[in-house]
Order: structure tokens, then C-alpha cells, then sequence
């Protein structure tokens, strides 16, 4: 209660570390009337040529681009700190949140990042290779380089964590399951930013509705919303599962395995490589794993066609199917890269949805606006710009027990 006493005392700020295969985002939110964002920034390309430090903020000597030598994230969040240490007086800088997309069977809540708890995540890489080793990573440096500082864990895997036994529960030999092997589902933070969202915009009752949430990005995973609450999603123990993605393949039949080790002698880790990095838009394209450019290229290129309508028609179904486990739809959100700026993808998507009461309005739909559906649908159909470094930096101010304003405002939201 000390430490809290005084942080409110001060202009309490909190910096976000969402780290990812290739890059390191970040962002400074002020606590106040409303959480401010002073400055965002990142490391792209890391381990390739030329990785670039980017910084835009609020003021001006905030804002700059260079290029930059970072072989591996090692170097880069060294690169990170060093700008850190120059940037930020002592005391300045109250907490740091860490995205950490794999909370395994343990955590499903915000915690503080100790040296026992970065041991218990060193033993839930299983669980997520992909992405834990570099998070850890990340903790690790912070850790030696600012042992004072405060930082806290906000896993991704949480707001999925009261899931139905039902949808839970993988059909597998029960004993498994001791092992916490069972459906987690991903983008927490994206769907628990945009649950606020929706209860900003739209009032608690629409919050409290059935809700599906279409999270389409790189990584792209839908979850279906009842009372507030997650009650299904697309992907599983890890997020390969589910609708295709940029580079992951989404649901496969489980004999593709056996399969291919007989026939190309493929071991587990060529499978894993092939479902996470290889498929997906890329694979049955196999030119390009960005939206963008497969509609670009789709009038001439059948097989960017094909990777275009394998997405629609595999989220189209999931929509379909959600809208069973729910009951019927009431709200139905987009977001993420693809959700929130390809209005043609929407539209496919959507189209022939009408039996669930889904209808666009073309105009709305090809303006990005906020409310996309027609005065007729039944269902709200909704574009939201989703935020994890602002939930990152509530959750942080919450856990320190500082309250910041109910209002959520953001440079890009969806008019």
C-alpha cells in the first residue's frame, strides 16, 4: 500500500513490451482523467538487415527512425534499454507491462514478474515455443538491467480462462489433460480492449449480448461473447489453431501428421515449422502471406484468388458455428489489420449471412466506419480499432491499484 500511496503521489507512467518473432513495440501511457499515450515506438526486422528503431511521440524530440544492427532479440533489447536509460529519469517511469501470450495452467491473472515466476515460464515453453522463449527473454534483460523496476506479466491466454468445460475440454485421452493440455484460445488483450470498447460505444447491454469478436490480423482467432464472458474461441492449446492466418495453417486433420512422416519422413518439428511459419495465405499462395497483396494480385493469380476465399469462407463458418453455441447474434465486431482496413473482406465474409440476420451497409462497409451494418440487420456489425498496448497499460495501472479515466480514447478510433 506504500509503494501505491506514493506512486499516486506522482504522475504515475507506465511503458508496454508487446514482444514478437521479428519485433519489439512499445509504448508511455499517463494515468489521468483519461490513460494518455505520450509515445509508441518499435524494433522491426530483427535478425534481418537493417532492423529499424522507431519512435513517434507527443513531443517532438520523441520522435525518430534510424536503422540498427540487431542480429537477435538479445541485441535489440539492449538497444531498447540503452534509449531507455536516456530517456527516462530516475523515478520517472513507474511499471513495465510484458504482453506474455501463454499463461499455461497456471496464470490467468496480471502478476509480478519475480525470479521464480520467470523460472515457472521457463518450464511452460512447451506450451508455446513461438513466442515464450523471446517474452522471456525480454523479462530476463529488464530484470538485470532495472531490478527496482516494477514490471507485471498481462497474459493474452486470460480472458479465455473461465472457458465452458465443454469448450474446453480436447477429445484426447483424459489423462492429458492433468498436464493442462486443453483449449486455452489467444488474443485476450485484444478481445478484453474490445469488450471495453464495445461497452463504451454501444452501452453495457450490447456488452452483456451475444457477441462474436473476429480479431483478423497476421494472427487472426474469433470468440464468442455471452454475458461478458469468453465462451468459445478458434484457437486451442496453442495459436495454430483455427481459421488460417498470414503463415499458420488453422484446424488440420491430426492424420496429416502420420501422413507426411511416411511419406516425406517429416519429423515433428519440420511439422511444426510447416503449420506455424510456411501456410496458411503464404502456403496456398505461395507468393505472399500479406492480405493486401493477395487482392492485389487475385484477377490474375488463382492461387492468391484461392487463399483469399479459403479465409472468408473459413471465417464465414466459424461465424456460422459461433452463432449455434451462442443461440443467435447480436453483435458482431471486426478488428485487427484485416478487420478493421480490407472492407472487401468483410464483405465476402458477410455475404450470405443474411438467415443470421447480418447485412452491410455498402457505403458504411467501404468507408471503414465504425457501425458497418445496414438499418434492416438484425445484428450490429461493428469495425473496432483493437488496442493490446492500452489494455497492457490498464491492466499495469489496475494491478498497482491507481485508477485512470472510464473513458477510452485512442488516436485511431473508427468514426
Amino acid at each position: 500500500m506504500q509503494m501505491v500511496k506514493q506512486v499516486r503521489q506522482a504522475k504515475a507512467c507506465v511503458l508496454t513490451i508487446n514482444g514478437g518473432s521479428s519485433s519489439i513495440k512499445f509504448a508511455l501511457f499517463e494515468a489521468g482523467h483519461v490513460l494518455r499515450r505520450i509515445l509508441a515506438g518499435s524494433i522491426e526486422r530483427i535478425g534481418l538487415p537493417e532492423a529499424m528503431f522507431v519512435v513517434k511521440g507527443l513531443n517532438k524530440a520523441d520522435n525518430f527512425s534510424r536503422p540498427i544492427t540487431a542480429a537477435n532479440h538479445t541485441v535489440a533489447v539492449a538497444v531498447l534499454m540503452n534509449w531507455i536509460e536516456e530517456r527516462f529519469r530516475d523515478g520517472e517511469l513507474t511499471a513495465v507491462g510484458h504482453r506474455v501470450v501463454h499463461g499455461g495452467p497456471k496464470y490467468s491473472e496480471p502478476q509480478r514478474i519475480t525470479t521464480e515466476m520467470v523460472d515457472e515460464l521457463h518450464q511452460l515453453q512447451p506450451f508455446d515455443p513461438e513466442h515464450l522463449p523471446e517474452e522471456i527473454l525480454l523479462t530476463e534483460a529488464f530484470q538485470r538491467r532495472f531490478p527496482d523496476l516494477l514490471q507485471v506479466a498481462c497474459f493474452d491466454t486470460a480472458f479465455h480462462h473461465d472457458l465452458p468445460r465443454v469448450a474446453k475440454l480436447l477429445p484426447i485421452p483424459r489423462h492429458y489433460e492433468a498436464q493442462g493440455v486443453h483449449r486455452y484460445g489467444f488474443h485476450g488483450l485484444s478481445y478484453a480492449f474490445l469488450m471495453e470498447e464495445l461497452r463504451r460505444v454501444a452501452g453495457a447491454q450490447a456488452a452483456r449480448g451475444r457477441v462474436i469478436l473476429a480479431h483478423l490480423g497476421n494472427g487472426a482467432s474469433l470468440t464468442a461473447v455471452h454475458g461478458g464472458r469468453s465462451v468459445d474461441t478458434s484457437m486451442g492449446l496453442t495459436p495454430a489453431a483455427g481459421i488460417p492466418m498470414s503463415t499458420r495453417s488453422g484446424d488440420l486433420d491430426p492424420g496429416l501428421v502420420w501422413y507426411l512422416a511416411r511419406t516425406e519422413g517429416i519429423t515433428a518439428r519440420k511439422f511444426n515449422e510447416m503449420v506455424n511459419f510456411q501456410s496458411g495465405l503464404l502456403g496456398v499462395s505461395e507468393t505472399s502471406s500479406d492480405m493486401q497483396d493477395l487482392l492485389e494480385r487475385e484477377p490474375g493469380d488463382a492461387r492468391a484468388a484461392e487463399a483469399v476465399a479459403l479465409f472468408c469462407y473459413q471465417v464465414k463458418k466459424w461465424i456460422g458455428a459461433f452463432t449455434a453455441a451462442l443461440g443467435g447474434l447480436d453483435t458482431l465486431v471486426f478488428a485487427g489489420g484485416i478487420g478493421e482496413n480490407a472492407p472487401v473482406i468483410r464483405a465476402r465474409i458477410c455475404k450470405g449471412l443474411g438467415f443470421l440476420g447480418i447485412e452491410l451497409e455498402e457505403k458504411q462497409n467501404k468507408a471503414n466506419a465504425g457501425m458497418i451494418s445496414a438499418q434492416a440487420s438484425r445484428v450490429a456489425v461493428r469495425v473496432m480499432h483493437t488496442d493490446e498496448e492500452w489494455m497492457i497499460a490498464k491492466t499495469v495501472f489496475r494491478f498497482l491499484g491507481i485508477p485512470v479515466g472510464k473513458e477510452n480514447v485512442h488516436e485511431n478510433e473508427k468514426g
